[in-house]
């Protein structure tokens, strides 16, 4: 496995101790199945633009493309992605993640693969995707810039690449770390740290830097009442950002 100046193996360790826990709605990863559909709905939207398709229709949305997925885990978001269509290939630093997602395609039946390693194999290899995705993963790297440029170079010219991740705000701090880690307990304490938190601005300006230029930039809010994730305006804690290779 090639060096990654992005992986913290702290964070590394911390994912892979989850097994199959990763599928558990009622589990650790709860928050994210929460999130799950709220994320997914505006990745096949975002694609669908992109790439001319439409995103609901008799087709699968993501047919003919191909995707590959930035620290996949258990298969959370990389499994549905397949189910659209897309030939994905799902990708993570931790062996034990990576065996829980095939295991779980292997019971489901989903089409896709998975591997074990870091974004700078695939760069060695000389690999391109149409979609890159990372998602909830650039609060948890190293070096935001080198991860966003290798990752960035894993997508073909004129192709897409997707991140959500935590702003760096008080209310963040408050609803992200307070409320969801220490009086929800919605994620385990110490699943997140703040500083680590990144801005839209920082993550713009990252992308652009590695040849993207952001197309999109939306916010995902917690609606209360409804006990449910919406897109929104407002970027201020949770948001998803899209950019075009070139």
């Amino acid at each position: 496995m090639t060096a990654a100046a992005g992986v913290i193996d702290e964070e590394v360790r911390r994912f892979a101790a989850l097994g199959d826990e990763w599928w558990n709605p009622a589990g650790p990863m709860a928050a994210l199945h929460r999130l799950n559909p709220t994320r997914l709905a505006w990745m096949r939207d975002a694609i669908a633009r992109h790439f001319g398709r439409a995103a609901k229709g008799a087709e699968p949305p993501l047919a003919g493309l191909t995707l590959l997925d930035v620290g996949c885990g258990g298969g959370l978001v990389a499994e549905p992605l397949a189910r659209m269509g897309a030939d994905v290939l799902g990708l993570d630093p931790a062996a034990e993640s990576i065996a829980v997602a095939r295991a779980h395609a292997e019971a489901t039946g989903a089409r896709l693969a998975y591997r074990a390693g870091v974004v700078e194999d695939l760069v060695a290899e000389g690999a391109r995707f149409d979609v890159v995705t990372a998602l909830e993963v650039v609060e948890h790297v190293a070096d935001l810039r080198a991860f966003v440029a290798a990752a960035a170079a894993l997508v073909a010219p004129g192709g897409l690449i997707l991140a959500s991740t935590l702003n760096r705000t008080l209310k963040s701090f408050a609803l992200a770390i307070v409320g969801a880690e220490y009086v929800l307990g919605w994620v385990a304490k110490g699943t997140h740290r703040w500083e680590q938190f990144v801005t839209p601005a920082e993550l713009a300006a990252a992308l652009e830097a590695a040849g993207c230029r952001e197309t999109e930039r939306r916010g995902m809010v917690y609606d209360l009442p409804r006990r449910e994730w919406r897109l929104s305006s407002d970027v201020s804690v949770n948001y998803c950002m899209a950019a075009r290779k070139g």
